[in-house]
């Protein structure tokens, strides 16, 4: 099986990445195949609600000027997604806001790409405003028919510079019972049966 871990902190080394990181580790331990990524800091854009994903149905995004797509592809490879990203003003990176958006949408213009796949958030705060960030992300799994297994608290980690969220010790024990809650819930769900019933979307809600 395989698990991916996309950062959407710009920062390199930083407390988002290690968390990430290790929620990775018993996965590996498990056999599984995982992929680290890091997505902050570099150009995506934000959907820009063109529709074509439901025109080609081709389960690519039809902006292409940028790497979207190469993440879109992993993702949808990947039988866990897991997603960090650092706390700016109580909310996500706006890289990994993009990525949320575009995938999540053509996941649902493609028959719902991601259903029956495991999905964790994983937050680097340095004091107040995580939940919502660990909301953010969970939404989307949520909407995606995605299957998000719980852990021993808030997937949540304290620290500001670079490494201070190693002093969080509760934290990492959090992110090393996460990667394991993730392999075992893996092996108990196995492949999504292709019968696996999702409506179609309505392509009129939401728009302006």
């Amino acid at each position: 099986m395989k698990a991916i871990a996309i950062n959407g902190s710009p920062r390199r080394g930083g407390n988002t990445e290690i968390m990430l990181k290790k929620v990775l580790e018993p996965l590996e331990a498990a056999g599984w195949s995982t992929e680290y990524l890091q997505i902050g800091g570099k150009p995506v854009r934000g959907c820009i609600a063109c529709m074509k994903c439901f025109e080609k149905h081709n389960g690519r995004c039809a902006v292409e000027k940028d790497d979207m797509n190469d993440y879109l592809e992993k993702i949808y490879a990947a039988d866990a997604i897991i997603l960090g990203s650092p706390t700016y003003f109580a909310g996500i990176t706006p890289e990994l806001k993009a990525l949320i958006d575009r995938a999540g949408f053509v996941a649902l213009a493609n028959g719902g790409m991601l259903r029956g796949k495991i999905g964790a958030a994983v937050v680097a705060v340095r004091r107040g405003g995580a939940t919502h960030v660990f909301d953010t992300i969970n939404h989307m799994f949520l909407l995606s028919s995605m299957v998000v297994p719980g852990s021993i608290y808030w997937n949540l980690g304290i620290g500001r510079d670079k490494g201070e969220v190693l002093g969080d010790d509760e934290a990492m024990r959090n992110m090393s019972h996460l990667g394991q809650t993730i392999a075992w819930l893996g092996k108990a769900i196995g492949s999504v049966p292709d019968a696996f019933p999702i409506p179609p979307y309505n392509v009129d809600i939401g728009r302006e």
